[in-house]
């Protein structure tokens, strides 16, 4: 008898969970809440070990193919000096491709692979209920559904974590507010680079190419330079800030009209993710700063692991901890390393900044982005297994 899988969210997590189940024998169903299948963000990067996952899920080629694979990068002052130019190290050296890709061409090759038709739309979970080794799925609207497994992957401010950890704290600031967009049109702009990343007293930005005509750019900053009332409105914060940068990242931005800004925040490692037959999955379950270019990527590699848990383990809650046990550690690893990353990025203390202009001038390129493949492979997981 086919066991049913009650997926909550059709973001990247949910989708890729959703394929990854299918592929050890459950039939699923996958709730989301807004009225139609969208992926909220502008691009992602897909690090080597979100590669990896993506290519165990069967749309790795899709991706590669509507992305871009970076392979010149300049680092610079917000007025243009350049501090570092450099060459991207080969995927041989990475472990695998590198791949900028637009949020929707990702997430619209897993929604193919899952099909529309096994998404239901404006269906907001607000709770569950467990019977033996049932879960039953409470919506707003009334509804419920019976299923033999429950995974939240509803983002950081998920119904299915709240229902688990009411008493948890909200989320945890990192003090920063960033804006972020895709422009269009204005490659020619970056002259040939792959990406440009800017440095400044408590700002940090990047223009980044994501597909034939499109670049991501994102803007960071401390909260305390943004004046009140301001940080709610992405198109004030750029104004406020552009005349400081140099001209490239004002002509590649100047014509941006769809654009969003978050606080950015994360939350501290829960003592457990699920209990029985409900586990959480992706930011629901470890929601980390976008300094660790690994947001979307453990989602992918989350949903690997539990299907793989799932397909080798006949009991359901045995397998969840053991999906569970593999993911939490090398999840909380990322959360510490996003807010230590974000507070070297994003300080305004003038020492602290010049002593990160030297330290970018003085090392060496291939060591750095070895290293930052290393801790993306020992923050993956055995995909081959």
């Amino acid at each position: 008898m086919t066991r049913t899988a009650l997926i909550v969210g059709a973001g990247i997590g949910g989708l890729s969970a959703a394929i990854s189940l299918r592929k050890a024998g459950w039939n699923v169903r996958v709730f989301e809440r807004a009225a139609s299948v969208r992926e909220l963000g502008f691009a992602l990067l897909v690090a080597p070990n979100a590669m990896a996952a993506l290519r165990e899920l069967g749309v790795a080629d899709v991706v590669l193919a509507r992305g871009v694979v970076p392979t010149r990068g300049e680092v610079r002052r917000m007025d243009g000096t350049i501090l570092k130019r450099a060459d991207f190290p080969p995927p041989e050296v990475m472990g695998g491709p590198t791949v900028v890709a637009l949020r929707p061409a990702v997430h619209g090759a897993l929604l193919e692979a899952v099909g529309e038709d096994s998404v239901e739309l404006d269906c907001e979970a607000t709770g569950f209920s467990v019977t033996a080794d049932r879960v039953t799925l409470r919506t707003a609207d009334g509804d419920a559904a019976e299923g033999d497994l429950l995974i939240g992957a509803d983002g950081a401010t998920s119904a299915i974590r709240r229902a688990l950890h009411p008493s948890e704290p909200p989320p945890r600031s990192s003090g920063l507010t960033a804006v972020r967009a895709a422009a269009y049109g204005a490659v020619d702009h970056l002259d040939g680079l792959s990406g440009i990343h800017y440095m400044g007293r408590g700002v940090e930005s990047f223009l980044v190419r994501a597909s034939d005509t499109g670049i991501y750019w994102g803007l960071g900053l401390a909260q305390e330079l943004l004046p009140v009332g301001m940080r709610d409105d992405p198109a004030a914060i750029l104004r406020h800030v552009s005349p400081r940068f140099d001209e490239t990242f004002r002509a590649v931005t100047s014509g941006t009209t769809d654009m969003r800004v978050d606080e950015l925040v994360d939350r501290d490692p829960l003592p457990f993710w699920g209990k029985g037959v409900v586990t959480l999955l992706g930011d629901a379950a470890h929601p980390v700063l976008p300094h660790t270019g690994q947001g979307a990527a453990q989602a992918m590699v989350d949903a690997v692991a539990l299907g793989k848990a799932l397909g080798e383990n006949g009991n359901v809650g045995d397998a969840l901890r053991a999906y569970e046990r593999d993911r939490r550690e090398k999840t909380a690893v990322l959360v510490a390393q996003g807010r230590r990353t974000a507070r070297i990025m994003g300080t305004t203390n003038p020492v602290a900044c010049r002593l990160r202009e030297v330290a970018v001038r003085l090392a060496p390129i291939t060591p750095l982005v070895k290293m930052w493949a290393a801790i993306n492979r020992r923050a993956g997981t055995d995909v081959s297994r």
